[in-house]
């Protein structure tokens, strides 16, 4: 098959298109021919080596987090899927790689593709819905009438986030620019700060829950926006010790997550606030929830460009940027 592999890390460093075995099927897997695949800040992240502490993947390796296509086979214990069913998955870690023909999925984090959506439209949705959804209502247990505060609105998990939160009954306010308010005013913010003009910590107070992506110094400006007792769920890091022992991560790696989230932790606990870093994980159980949602029309796909199976790279380059509104997905077939 056809995949784009990674061979070294570095944030220069293309992807090479390569022709490699159709990946080893497990009994509790199912094979699904790509289709489409949606490209994520995770995968720029994993690919300039960033991300080595907590995912140390061997090299060379397939890229890619979110799939949607057609079942091509399935695993002797499989038993919800049979070949010819139109699914979506993020995979699971260490088991990624849908920059590719075909990707294994394990079954247990596979679901049936909302019918009204498109192979694109479905393949934007698994890791910012699953991010979203572990976030708000796992994590945070956001509730109808609360306030919470979901950075970078126009982002990838933002305008899937919006949605989410306003789905539940909660007061939504977000970062954007001026250019994206209408955008994030769609999705169903009621509180729109331009970032560019407006510092959100003059505008925002007595949250309830902050959904933080963006770097270390809106991390603290963050917990001053919040209520005693609120809740500050960070997907950009640092992770905290929690998480370390989540991940069974050698003692000098939970050692390093300890000193890195020192200050968050101390200056949230002053204040009476819960600090978590979230780093989603698979679930099909979760991800069929979500595609309820959008058949029901509570939620849609936000993307901002296609590209051809070819372009892999110039699609990644385009999420390292950094100026995407929504998803950013590629066509594989």
């Amino acid at each position: 098959m056809k995949a784009f592999m990674l061979d070294r890390h570095g944030k220069q460093r293309a992807l090479r298109l390569t022709d490699t075995p159709e990946p080893e099927l497990r009994d509790n897997e199912v094979l699904v021919q790509v289709h489409a695949a949606g490209v994520n800040l995770l995968d720029a992240k994993i690919k300039s080596g960033e991300f080595k502490l907590i995912l140390p993947y061997k090299l060379p390796l397939i890229l890619g987090h979110d799939v949607a296509g057609i079942v091509a086979k399935v695993g002797s214990l499989v038993s919800q899927f049979k070949p010819g069913d139109e699914v979506f998955a993020r995979p699971d870690d260490f088991r990624i790689g849908t920059f590719a023909e075909f990707v294994p999925v394990k079954e247990a984090s596979l679901s049936l593709k909302p019918k009204q959506l498109t192979m694109e439209e479905a393949a934007s949705i698994p890791l910012v819905g699953l991010t979203a959804w572990q976030a708000l209502v796992e994590k945070a247990g956001l509730k109808a009438g609360q306030k919470v505060f979901i950075q970078a609105g126009s982002g990838g998990v933002g305008s899937f986030a919006i949605q989410l939160a306003k789905h539940l009954g909660a007061t939504v306010a977000t970062t954007a620019s001026a250019a994206n308010t209408a955008l994030v005013k769609s999705l169903g913010a009621d509180v729109v700060v331009d970032y560019r003009t407006q510092d959100f910590e003059e505008v925002l107070k007595d949250y309830d829950v902050v959904l933080h992506s963006q770097d270390a110094e809106t991390l603290l400006k963050s917990l001053r926006v919040l209520k005693r007792g609120g809740k500050l769920i960070s997907i950009s890091g640092p992770p905290d010790p929690s998480f370390g022992n989540e991940i069974a991560a050698p003692w000098f790696v939970r050692l390093v997550m300890r000193m890195l989230s020192m200050r968050v932790r101390g200056q949230a606990k002053q204040r009476g606030i819960d600090y978590s870093f979230l780093f989603m994980k698979a679930n099909g159980g979760q991800l069929r929830k979500i595609a309820h949602l959008i058949e029901a029309g509570a939620l849609r796909p936000v993307i901002d460009r296609v590209f051809p199976f070819k372009s892999t790279n110039e699609a990644l380059a385009y999420v390292e940027a950094g100026r995407a509104k929504g998803k950013v997905v590629i066509t594989v077939k």
